[in-house]
């Protein structure tokens, strides 16, 4: 069953990416005190053809569980083994420990990408996609399909104090260049 749901998943994003991708696992668990994920958990990889950016997008982080049903994914400059281990933590904290959802912020422990300021992620809708993109029914469940963005410190401080609207319409204005890892902070 959850091989079937993994194999949804990974339609539903190359329907949208294109049906060229590679599947990678992490070789270790996050911690070794703590719940594995299970075996068919994954991250994709999606080269973009048009430029040297790639995507990369969990599949099964939300098989079997209950309530809301969350696959992350991201934008990065070229292919970054890292970030498999970077949405791999990811997975496992929802999984393990708090849940997430539109427009938290989660931790990430180090830079998303070596020499970056950006050290934790905002959950956002994936606005740079077709709307299509954003949910998928299976059976009788959605699930959703965010867009996990690096941000700085000061860019949590920020959503903190002025809100989550403040924050993407701060985005917006000086024209957040979120692909770059060496981005100085908007807040």
């Amino acid at each position: 069953m959850i091989a079937d749901f993994n194999q949804l998943i990974i339609r539903h994003y190359a329907e949208f990416w294109g049906g060229r991708w590679t599947a990678h696992r992490w070789p270790h668990d996050p911690h070794p005190s703590l719940p594995a994920l299970k075996p068919e958990f994954c991250v994709l990889e999606f080269p973009e053809t048009e430029t040297e950016n790639w995507r990369y997008a969990t599949c099964g982080m939300s098989a079997g569980e209950d309530g809301v049903k969350l696959e992350l994914f991201l934008y990065a400059p070229g292919q970054r083994m890292e970030l498999v281990e970077l949405l791999t933590v990811v997975a496992h904290y929802h999984l393990t420990g708090s849940r997430l959802g539109l427009h938290h912020t989660v931790n990430f422990g180090r830079p998303w990408i070596a020499g970056s300021r950006c050290d934790f992620g905002f959950i956002s809708l994936p606005y740079l996609e077709d709307p299509g993109l954003e949910t998928l029914d299976i059976a009788e469940e959605t699930v959703k399909f965010l867009w996990l963005v690096p941000i700085t410190k000061e860019e949590v401080e920020y959503k903190k104090k002025a809100g989550v609207e403040s924050l993407e319409a701060r985005f917006e204005e000086r024209e957040l260049n979120y692909i770059d890892p060496l981005r100085g902070s908007v807040a």
